[in-house]
């Protein structure tokens, strides 16, 4: 792992003019309740990880000028089309899911690390990626096939004309940098995959896989305090990076209008 930066550099103050509303971010924790998701070194639970950076990630948020709400602030169970629901009630101007992820093998938990960013596709970019959209997506109601299951092909293809889905690239792109640069952590690339949680956002949607909780060494990072703030940093930084693209554009097309 390279060198970490500071979380003092991190998430600097939204550009805002006099009188403009903060944006809004929808922030959720992964799992929760009896969903306790995946079980790292020490015992060390997602439920747990996600719930504490994103209750770091909101206070780096709001330090930044952002409001912000979770979808869970405490261990509770929360379905996947709860956590949707919550989310478009809010209509956010982004919403960043943040989880961990894990290897079932021991060779595979010994070798496998790093950092990933999603965003949603019908289609995975990989194989593993399939995989971690399927682990997540465990809590998900049940399609039932048939029509159900072609309902959401239309759905998720239709999502990839909006410009909503179009943001969640550039969003995925943006946190995904700065987590990299600010941990050192190993690059598992931006990545595409078919969540549920962010299949019904009707906003900008990214999933964070901040690390492999079932990796000897990086688990013991994620169960650092201090990696977690940074972790928080890093993510309310490219969230502040593509929140001030997305009001710089939207300003040029304001202006541009006859």
């Amino acid at each position: 792992m390279g060198p970490m930066l500071s979380v003092g550099t991190l998430a600097l103050s939204l550009t805002l003019a006099a009188g403009e509303r903060a944006p809004l971010v929808v922030v959720d924790p992964g799992h929760g309740g009896t969903r306790p998701g995946a079980t790292g070194v020490g015992e060390l639970l997602e439920k747990a990880l996600a719930l504490e950076i994103s209750l770091q990630l909101r206070s780096a948020l709001e330090r930044a000028g952002a409001r912000v709400v979770l979808t869970r602030g405490k261990d509770v169970r929360l379905g996947l089309d709860e956590r949707v629901a919550f989310a478009n009630r809010h209509r956010p101007d982004l919403f960043i899911s943040v989880h961990a992820n894990s290897m079932p093998t021991r060779k595979q938990r010994e070798r496998t690390e790093g950092i990933e960013t999603f965003f949603l596709s019908a289609n995975a970019s990989y194989e593993e990626a399939r995989r971690t959209a399927a682990r997540e997506n465990d809590d998900a109601p049940a399609a039932g096939g048939g029509k159900a299951d072609d309902t959401l092909s239309f759905i998720l293809a239709d999502l990839q004309r909006t410009e909503a889905h179009v943001d969640s690239s550039r969003a995925a792109y943006a946190v995904h940098q700065r987590l990299v640069a600010a941990t050192g952590a190993v690059d598992r690339g931006v990545q595409q995959a078919p969540f549920y949680v962010l299949m019904g956002v009707e906003a900008p949607a990214i999933l964070v896989e901040v690390g492999f909780v079932s990796n000897p060494e990086e688990g013991k990072r994620l169960s650092d305090p201090a990696y977690q703030q940074l972790l928080a940093g890093a993510i309310a930084d490219g969230a502040k990076a593509f929140l001030d693209q997305v009001r710089a554009r939207d300003g040029r097309e304001k202006v541009a209008r006859p």
